[in-house]
């Protein structure tokens, strides 16, 4: 489990606690992102032999924090958690399951189908589904949240990527990518407990267009 972290310090032992209390057999790697509100403090007092902590100097972005964690990975699958509370733990054996019935490498859990989720922004689920739409027309995918924070995958597809992005691109970028590479993908239904700007969501508009360019990108150049 590769948890990216920045300025979550409201949330980061919680989501510690309940990634450890799922019932897997587990590496959890923490990859703090120069945080500047005290998370970095909290990290350092978690106490756990098994969970490997890692401090980045000055914030790189969210990409390169799962850059460091997935240099650190040792399992035979994958998992992204980020530190916000938005996506529970008690999905993963729902993601995890077509991975371990040898249906998939790769695994996709959607914020849009199935589960109940919070109700919140229309311009950002409309974001949402246009840079999915258009991340599925150029690499020939059905999708139905592309930009989802899950994305669970094997060692194998782990070893055989290379990730360039340093910020939110690494979305687009793996997909991109996995697409590519005719890895076997799953997508399944997850829980959202989406949060507003005022309970501490960071992503803006200008990610969005950000991630546009970056669907282009990795789709025809790396």
């Amino acid at each position: 489990m590769i948890i990216p972290v920045y300025n979550e310090v409201s949330t980061v032992q919680d989501i510690v606690r309940r990634v450890q209390n799922t019932p897997f057999e587990k590496q959890i790697v923490i990859v703090d992102d120069a945080s500047q509100d005290g998370t970095r403090e909290v990290i350092q007092q978690i106490e756990n032999p098994n969970i490997e902590k890692c401090f980045h100097e000055t914030n790189q972005g969210k990409g390169s924090a799962v850059a460091t964690g997935l240099s650190r990975a040792k399992g035979d699958i994958i998992l992204i958690q980020d530190a916000d509370l938005e996506y529970d733990p008690a999905d993963y054996g729902v993601l995890l399951q077509p991975i371990l019935d040898g249906k998939a490498d790769v695994v996709f859990g959607s914020r849009f189908v199935g589960y109940p989720r919070r109700v919140l922004f229309f311009w950002h689920s409309l974001g949402n589904k246009l840079l999915t739409l258009i991340s599925n027309m150029l690499n020939d995918l059905n999708l139905s949240d592309m930009e989802t924070g899950y994305k669970v995958f094997t060692k194998e597809v782990l070893q055989s990527l290379t990730i360039r992005s340093k910020r939110f691109g690494f979305e687009p970028e793996f997909t991109a990518k996995v697409a590519r590479k005719r890895f076997r993908i799953y997508e399944v239904p997850i829980s959202y407990s989406g949060r507003s700007y005022k309970e501490g969501k960071k992503i803006t508009w200008r990610d969005g267009i950000a991630a546009f360019y970056w669907i282009v990108r990795y789709r025809f150049f790396d």
